[in-house]
């Protein structure tokens, strides 16, 4: 076959420029003294052509081929929080309704069937009771994690306000994954975006929460990356750090809804923070001996190193969206993420009318599962849209007017990918990654220059 021109990626980095091929996700670092050599043809570009067609077909069995194995399970639509740029509707939020605790169960029992249709025997689908605030219809999701305990792996992605003593026993008990959510270092920061509805501060109630998670493996903090904390992230992994938190997450803004776009960083903004606290987890690494997993900067080294390896699938186009999983509304809706949930156009009907395959195959899904990076300016054109997938499609559309439009944070994910191939060329990658993260990985192309 005919191999395309590498193309030259500046890393930023004093010795060496990453070649790639956009189309296979393939990459080289190479001395930016032998670019011009290599480019002109060699050892490299040979060795390159005898696996461009298996990378190709791995890629698009990654992008193409998958089958849903997650659900995000929205058990009420109401939240107990009035966040400023929350996806969901604020109405929804406040007045919303329950799915009652039969309803649910019927649920979970319907999607246990489907998924014996396409899961491979043996493994178990997960459930994500997500947000709005699942403890909000607290009795329905602990009645259904303990009826279908043996049949799905459960987690539960909460504010952490109503995650008392009971509910940590519960759930530890049944290594359920917990997530919570905090945005500052202190409560003047926290309660700049994240606070009751009558404007009363979470903070003391979210860090009360997380001692007592001290100790389990299965937990994990959310920080959303605004205007109003982003000079503080260096901060924040300070205090994931001293609590000894296993994993973080320090997540862009989702521009779906306009409240949102009010507190959204400028891109370079985003990269030096973001940066800033990489770096910050990296030195608490080397002083102490204890990693704290930035998971989703973990997710684009990996997307990098063995992409068929990652763990996240939002930084791929199409995303995980309507392929590795959907979602399932309060009242039944299904969609094909949470990001949709309160955008009628995205509603792939109903569990209890239509079921799941009928949603997969929606106009509504179709919409998410067909955005493809190649077909569209500027991506197709881009050296990296494959180690970063132009998220997310639901802020795409609304924010910038189409699925064949970028998200929020291009420039940001570009200086996210160069810092990462930094990171491998000073052979320090390993140090942002879970231990353990390349086992049942296999090493399918190696080649030393020189």
């Amino acid at each position: 076959m005919t191999v395309p021109l590498l193309t030259p990626v500046d890393i930023g980095h004093a010795r060496y420029m990453a070649l790639t091929d956009p189309g296979t996700a393939f990459w080289a670092l190479v001395d930016k003294t032998q670019v011009a050599d290599i480019l002109a043809g060699g050892p490299l570009l040979d060795a390159y052509r005898e696996k461009a067609g298996d990378f190709a077909r791995e890629l698009h069995a990654l992008r193409f081929g998958l089958k849903p194995s997650a659900v995000y399970v929205n058990p009420t639509e109401r939240c107990n929080l009035d966040c400023t740029y929350c996806y969901l509707p604020g109405k929804m939020r406040r007045d919303g309704g329950h799915m009652p605790q039969d309803k649910l169960l019927a649920a979970l029992d319907k999607l246990r069937r489907y998924f014996a249709t396409v899961m491979p025997e043996g493994r178990r689908p997960r459930i994500i009771f997500h947000g709005s605030e699942p403890l909000m219809n607290r009795k329905a999701v602990f009645a259904a994690i303990e009826t279908f305990d043996d049949d799905f792996i459960f987690g539960l992605q909460t504010n952490g306000t109503l995650l008392d003593r009971a509910a940590i026993d519960f759930l530890t008990a049944r290594e359920v994954s917990i997530g919570l959510s905090l945005d500052g270092p202190e409560a003047a920061i926290t309660d700049s975006t994240r606070h009751t509805w009558s404007g009363r501060s979470v903070h003391a109630r979210v860090l009360t929460a997380m001692d007592a998670l001290r100790g389990y493996d299965a937990w994990s903090v959310i920080t959303t990356c605004t205007t109003e904390n982003l000079a503080h992230l260096p901060r924040m992994i300070e205090l994931f750090h001293a609590r000894e938190v296993p994993t973080c997450m320090l997540n862009t803004v989702r521009c779906t809804l306009p409240g949102a776009r009010g507190v959204k960083p400028a891109d370079p903004d985003m990269a030096r923070a973001f940066i800033a606290a990489l770096d910050r987890s990296h030195e608490l690494y080397r002083e102490t001996g204890r990693k704290l997993v930035v998971a989703n900067f973990a997710n684009i080294l990996i997307a990098i190193l063995a992409p068929t390896a990652r763990r996240l699938m939002c930084d791929i186009s199409p995303c995980g969206g309507g392929r590795a999983f959907f979602a399932l509304a309060a009242d039944g809706g299904l969609y094909p993420c949470s990001e949709f949930i309160g955008l009628s156009r995205f509603r792939g009907g109903n569990l209890f009318e239509s079921g799941a395959e009928a949603a997969l195959d929606s106009e509504g899904f179709r919409l998410v599962t067909g955005r493809d990076v190649d077909a569209f300016a500027p991506c197709r054109d881009c050296a990296i849209r494959h180690f970063c997938g132009s998220p997310c499609p639901a802020e795409a559309h609304e924010m910038n007017g189409g699925m064949d439009r970028t998200g929020a944070f291009c420039g940001f994910y570009k200086e996210q990918v160069r810092y990462a191939f930094r990171l491998i060329a000073d052979g320090i990658a390993d140090d942002y990654l879970w231990d353990g993260w390349d086992e049942g990985t296999e090493t399918v192309f190696k080649h030393a220059l020189g």
